[in-house]
């Protein structure tokens, strides 16, 4: 067996690191190196088995006498799950290994030496400002990356963040305190993710953080009287002595800085980010008037100044209405037409984080069609929501009144919910404005307007003639609270491992689940006082029993054929069954049968012709029983039952039972499953149209992973049940017959032929009269009081929103729609039923292509819940909340109180800060760069405030262009370049180009990730950080030629830049466009309804401009790595280039300006082939033609680097040593995994080639001395 040997020591994090990782390899497919799950040893490894000295903890042995493996970084790998972040090639495995080494090389070194000087554990004349100040540069790289980043790499913890956040532990343990982790919020966030995952809390425990108050006694060795500064006050001290270091240096080279006369004015000191705090618009504008942007912008971007007055402005303008632009919607379009309709949300709900992806995506393809050109409709809608808005109105009839709505009347009640629609109802219409959404609210839908209510009715009618819709007595989910049939969505299932106590509505006493309970029923006839032993979960059904079932091949029950049993409280006695559904190995094999309480049961009593004996009414109180079982609530039968078989003596055990529980998502009552008359959608033939529409391509779902899950419901579907026993919705337009002749016998509610339907009473009666051949006089009609499921309406939603059955413009315009957009988990409850009875009632499919998005959970990947305190309200990122804030939420809820505190801390952990204001663009935007195709989203809320900066970034950026522009420019009539442009300017073409080819073909494909990705580089990274800081010099320049093609070249990627961005970020686009002059006086008033950029339009590719500039950046990237390398942060080196050949050459000194500014160097050279660099210079590789060299030469202290690369050197021989005596341990090519082979010889070198590197640096120094 294979040993893994870690100190005990609580804080020694290179053995926590080795735990953790062996913790993943348990949860996951077995350790990397592919043997067994190691034994733990907290003792060291004994010498006589060691071949070596005794190694570094940890310690893996890998099997008796077999290879040794130390340190941590080693055996985290080795523990590690296969595939799970180890090497492979892929960039993510590359990802990770870069940020192992840079925890091994710079966190665990700078942890340290901030750490263990606080805890006494190191001599106190250590500078702790400095090794404070250490500890600060080594957590900016993470800080920055994890801005944007919920782990270092990938979607879930990998070996990088184990290796991080292990070496975090000490100052997160004692260093950091409140403040201190309030600098570093990113990183703090990061690390409280990860220490809460399981496999992190199984060998940590709960991590407690540094509170910024530890006494002496509290500090192991510490023999300072004073307490220790903070962290913050530390860190705070140190940037200064930072700071005058730099200046002391910066005298010293002086010398290096170009004469006075060339020197630029110096750029003021940057100062630390800050919340500039909250700027509101505050210029007078009646709604529906046009935003007032003629006055000077605000310093930064503010959410709440930009998304001001402009919806109410769209909305007044109608540039979401298909007409707005055009005759009429049925003029013709060559650019065609996009119909979407809104999934309809409920009349009762409020705004959640499923509503804001819903609409972020169909408002980003509403905008991106409508700027296309295409006659657009985006239609909104609400949905009845029947249950829940009857709910909703008894509880406030009942707060209010005191009334029941049986004590108030059904059309009384009815008038109420109508009162409470008008002033409640529109809520959810307010939020999907505040989310930007591009509907068209004149078409607005309410699924109880008379028009849609005309449409059900006629719906029905229709059916029923047809036979489609059904009368039969089956079995239904019950819901005794609700007093109402559900549907299998209002289902939740509480999955319990063994005995639990629930809360059930209407029991005083909690009830008990999860056990199963057997008891006898004596063989009738039986001298030998046999029996057969059965086992229930619910044993008050057993009152109605009439059969127990074997299964024919059971050897224990062939005697047993022909023969019953005796129930022991109800006169009737039971026959025994043989039947394929029973389960032999299960039990003892015997199943007591039940048909009018279990689905599979009624299944084994229509086989055998059983009699279905129901024992509950509709409120769950038992009927047709004995005394004294007779109106018992069905769980007081439950314990009166189970004390009656005990006192016969027919009592046999209880035990432990994992089940399902079905609790009603509404009431929370324990779903029974009850028989009942009920009217029935006939779904199979309908449903195999369903499926041979998806098979031919006529309708395509995507992700295409989803048609599997289609074909296997339409394959396997049963009728569907559309009465629910309620007053709100839709009543069925169905009424029972009574034939005043007494030649007709009376009918019964089963029975299909005495229910007709009719559009009107009176159309109602004529057909019963025809049917029965009687005169009309002799008819009398008893409407169904039941009201119809809410999904039948809400499946004929794509055509009853225009009017169908009746002909009109928007149903010949917009019927069938263009695409369906919602949550793949109503993929069967709505999406299937609209496709069904859109192809029945008119004869084609609702829509084109249905787009299935994924579900929104927390960070850490885990559904969202009131109870976990992870429940995110987008009004909450919109515009932000404190944590007080959101434990106020919770308080108003419905939560109990030990649930809150769970909740309350759950919270503390996700927002210790509240959740930041980020403004509905960088919600929407971040919502949409989440939507990987098939996945879920974990979101988390960090990442789309690093959106809110990217506004700031567009804010900053378009700031700095309209001064650049000047008050009097003047764009071109059209965007073509004017033949004089720079390198640079048809660089940016070029690469703006790619960003109008990217942002059309992801829209196409419903590729979001592709489009963002796209336009956040184009605008940060390129135009930003590149093309703007190049155009600096040219617009300060003397070349008017030159600068008047960079403000045209500036103006079109502004231009054709917020036009990309327009779909996502409505709001800030549109404040910033309106701030841009226009090309042509006819140019659109808005930016919603202006062109969207199209290949045909920027067609700018220049490949050599590319090719010629990615020289430039890459030799950038050179001196900027080899500047951060030596901390020349304040100083322009000068920069000198070796090429390989004449052609590199030309193009290194056409760049060579581009490389000055960007990479603020001082001279940028080119050496003539074959010359050497000057003395003293430090090198990097820009491309494999050309290297650079920096001079450094009086600007570092060449005895201080000595020292520092003679320690990096040392440490990589070590390390170099190690992995090549692992490699030439004996057994290592057969032992040890080919892919852990491959990353140690790719390990190796790049350790060998880190040594090389070095030994470079090494000898540069040594000459400069």
């Amino acid at each position: 067996m294979s040993i893994l040997y870690v100190s005990p020591h609580p804080d020694a994090f290179p053995s926590l690191r080795a735990l953790i990782a062996a913790r993943y390899g348990e949860a996951g497919e077995g350790p990397g190196w592919g043997g067994a799950h190691p034994r733990v040893s907290l003792q060291p490894p004994p010498a006589s088995r060691t071949p070596f000295p005794p190694p570094r903890l940890p310690a893996l042995e890998q099997g008796p006498g077999g290879l040794w493996v130390w340190g941590a970084t080693a055996v985290s790998q080795l523990l590690w799950p296969a595939g799970l972040g180890g090497p492979g090639g892929s960039r993510a495995a590359v990802l990770v290994q870069q940020w192992v080494s840079y925890a091994d090389t710079e966190l665990i070194p700078a942890a340290c030496g901030a750490t263990l000087p606080a805890l006494g554990l190191r001599s106190s004349a250590q500078d702790p400002q400095a090794a404070l100040a250490a500890l600060g540069r080594a957590l900016s790289p993470l800080e920055e990356w994890l801005r944007l980043h919920t782990y270092l790499a990938g979607e879930a913890p990998t070996l990088a963040d184990l290796a991080a956040v292990t070496a975090l532990l000490l100052p997160f343990r004692y260093v950091l305190d409140p403040a201190a982790r309030r600098i570093w919020g990113n990183v703090t966030r990061w690390f409280i993710t990860c220490v809460q995952q399981p496999e992190f809390r199984a060998v940590l425990g709960e991590v407690v953080l540094y509170s910024g108050a530890r006494s002496l006694s509290q500090q192991p060795g510490s023999e300072v009287p004073a307490p220790p500064k903070t962290a913050a006050q530390l860190k705070k001290e140190a940037k200064k002595r930072e700071k005058l270091e730099k200046f002391q240096q910066k005298q010293k080279v002086q010398q290096q800085q170009p004469p006075p006369g060339e020197q630029k004015k110096p750029k003021p000191e940057k100062r630390e980010k800050r919340d500039p705090g909250v700027i509101t618009y505050d210029l007078p504008t009646p709604p529906g008037e046009k935003k007032d942007v003629s006055g000077t912008m605000p310093d930064s971007y503010s959410p709440q100044y930009v998304e001001a007055a402009w919806y109410p402005w769209w909305e007044q303008q109608g540039f979401f209405r298909p007409e707005y632009g055009r005759s009429s919607v049925s003029a013709p379009n060559p650019r065609g037409i996009f119909m979407m309709c809104i999934p309809p949300p409920n009349v009762t709900g409020s705004l959640h984080l499923g509503h804001a992806l819903t609409n972020a995506i169909q408002d980003s393809l509403t905008r991106w069609h409508r700027m296309r050109g295409e006659t657009t409709l985006w239609n909104p809608g609400c949905d009845h929501a029947g249950i829940a808005t009857q709910v909703v109105v008894e509880k406030k009839l009942w707060r209010e009144q005191g009334l029941s709505r049986h004590q108030l009347g059904r059309e009384a009640f009815l008038q109420e919910v109508w009162k409470w629609k008008e002033e409640k109802g529109d809520r959810i219409y307010h939020q999907l404005k505040k989310l930007g959404s591009s509907l068209d609210w004149n078409r607005a839908c309410f699924t109880m307007d008379p028009k849609l209510s005309a449409a059900v009715t006629e719906a029905f009618v229709r059916l029923h003639e047809e036979g489609v819709i059904y009368r039969s007595t089956r079995l239904v989910n019950w819901s005794c609270t609700l007093n109402s049939a559900i549907s299998d969505i209002e289902v939740d299932k509480k999955e319990l491992t063994g005995r639990t106590l629930l809360s059930v509505p209407g029991y005083k006493e909690k009830v008990e689940f999860g056990v199963l309970v057997s008891f006898a029923y004596k063989v009738q006839g039986s001298d030998s006082n046999d029996e057969v032993v059965v086992a229930t979960t619910r044993i008050e059904t057993m009152l109605g029993d009439v059969a127990v079932a074997v299964h024919p091949k059971d050897p224990r029950y062939q005697h047993l054929k022909g023969k019953s049993v005796i129930h022991p409280f109800v006169s009737r006695s039971l026959p025994i069954v043989f039947d394929d559904f029973v389960d032999m190995e299960f039990g003892t094999g015997a199943v007591k049968i039940t048909p009018a309480h279990d689905q599979n049961d009624y299944e084994v009593g229509q086989r055998h012709g059983l009699e279905a004996v129901s024992i509950m009414d509709a409120r769950g109180a038992l009927i047709n029983v004995p005394p004294p079982f007779l109106g018992l609530p069905r769980f007081e039968a439950r314990k009166a039952v189970l004390a009656a078989l005990k006192e016969q003596g027919l009592f046999r055990g209880i035990e432990d039972n994992p089940m399902v529980v079905p609790l009603c998502n509404r009431s929370k009552d324990v779903v029974e499953p009850l028989l009942r008359p009920q009217w029935y959608v006939r779904c199979g033939e309908m449903a195999q149209a369903a499926s041979a529409a998806v098979t031919r391509g006529d309708l395509r779902i995507l992700p295409e992973a989803h048609q599997r899950t289609w074909h296997a419901w339409m394959d396997n579907i049963r009728d569907w049940c559309i009465s629910r026993q309620l007053w709100w919705g839709h009543r069925i337009p169905a009424y029972f017959i009574t034939v005043n002749d007494s030649a007709v016998p009376p009918g019964e509610d089963p029975d299909g032929r005495y229910w007709v339907s009719g559009r009107t009473e009176a159309e109602a009666r004529e057909k019963a009269a025809k049917e029965f051949g009687v005169s009309p006089d002799k008819i009398s009609l008893q409407q169904d009081e039941d009201v119809l499921d809410t999904w039948f309406s809400s499946g004929l939603f794509p055509f009853s929103i225009l009017g169908w059955p009746n002909q009109s413009e928007d149903l010949s315009v917009f019927y069938p729609g263009t695409l369906l957009e919602t949550g793949h988990d109503i993929l069967f409850f709505w999406v299937a039923r609209m496709v069904m009875l859109g192809l029945k009632l008119t004869g084609k499919l609702p829509f084109k292509e249905v787009y299935l998005h994924a579900i929104v959970r927390d960070a850490h990947g885990r559904k969202m819940s009131k109870s976990l305190g992870n429940v995110i309200d987008p009004l909450d990122v919109i515009h932000g909340v404190s944590l007080q804030g959101l434990h106020d939420q919770l308080l108003n809820s419905n939560l109990d109180p030990s649930e809150v505190e769970k909740a309350k801390e759950g919270q503390k952990a996700d927002f210790p800060t509240g959740i930041p204001e980020c403004g509905t663009d960088a919600l929407r935007f971040g919502l949409c760069a989440y939507t990987s195709q098939g996945r879920d989203i974990n979101l988390d809320v960090n990442r789309i405030l690093g959106y809110r900066h990217f506004c700031n970034k567009l804010w900053n950026a378009t700031k700095f262009a309209l001064r650049g522009l000047g008050k009097g420019f003047v764009p071109s009539p059209t965007s073509e370049p004017g033949g004089h442009e720079s390198l640079v300017d048809r660089w940016i073409r070029s690469r703006l180009t790619e960003a109008v080819r990217l942002s059309n073909q992801g829209f196409q494909a419903y590729d979001f990730p592709a489009v963002t990705t796209a336009q956040y580089s184009f605008w940060l990274y390129e135009l930003c950080d590149v093309y703007l800081e190049c155009l600096k010099p040219v617009l300060n320049g003397v070349d008017q030629v030159a600068a008047e093609c960079a403000r045209q070249t500036l103006y079109t990627c502004l231009d054709v830049g917020l036009r990309l961005l327009s779909p996502f970020m409505p709001f800030v686009t549109e404040e910033l466009f309106q701030r841009l002059p226009r090309r042509t006086l006819q140019a659109p008033p808005s930016l919603c309804v202006t062109a969207y950029p199209e290949p045909s339009e920027c067609s700018w590719k220049d490949p050599e401009a590319e090719a010629a500039f990615e020289l430039a950046l890459s030799i950038t990237r050179a001196v900027r790595s080899l500047r951060a390398d030596y901390n020349l942060t304040r100083i322009r080196p000068d920069c000198f280039l070796e090429v390989a050949d004449e052609a590199t050459g030309a193009l290194a000194s056409a760049v060579s300006g581009y490389v000055q500014t960007l990479a603020s160097a001082g001279i940028v050279a080119v050496l003539a082939l074959g010359a050497s660099a000057p003395q003293g210079c430090a090198v990097a590789l820009a491309s494999d033609r050309c290297s650079v060299h920096l001079q450094l030469q009086g600007l570092v202290d060449p005895a201080r680097e000595l020292g520092k690369l003679q320690a990096k050197r040392d440490e990589a021989q070590r390390q170099a040593q190690r992995l090549r005596e692992r490699r030439a341990a004996s057994g290592y090519t057969v032992k040890v995994p080919l892919k852990v082979q491959e990353a140690d010889e790719a390990k190796l070198q790049q350790t060998e080639a880190e040594l090389r590197k070095v030994d470079e640096a090494i000898a540069l120094f040594q000459k400069m001395l």
